[in-house]
């Protein structure tokens, strides 16, 4: 598929031990995005998604707020190469 794009997420703030995780891999599901998303030991949580930029966007947005327990303080998006199987999983922290 042409359309389809990858952005690495980097979520900051209160985003460890509140479900985020599991609700970013919820929602990105829901949107049919490919990818991973994982806890990383500096407290940020990073995720990597593939998909269409509508569907993308949406993650992003959402990912601004997170699940209710989340503090999110900001989130760094960059552009990556989207190369990862069908289907979105957690990953272990790095």
């Amino acid at each position: 598929m042409t359309d389809r794009v990858a952005r690495r997420l980097r979520i900051h703030g209160r985003v460890q031990g509140v479900w985020f995780r599991a609700w970013t891999l919820e929602t990105a599901q829901r949107l049919g995005l490919d990818g991973w998303v994982r806890n990383r030991i500096d407290g940020t949580v990073e995720a990597l998604a593939v998909g269409s930029a509508e569907a993308i966007e949406k993650l992003i947005t959402a990912c601004h707020e997170g699940p209710p327990a989340a503090k999110v303080e900001r989130v760094e998006v960059e552009e990556a190469k989207g190369i990862v199987p069908r289907g979105f999983k957690k990953k272990p922290t790095v």
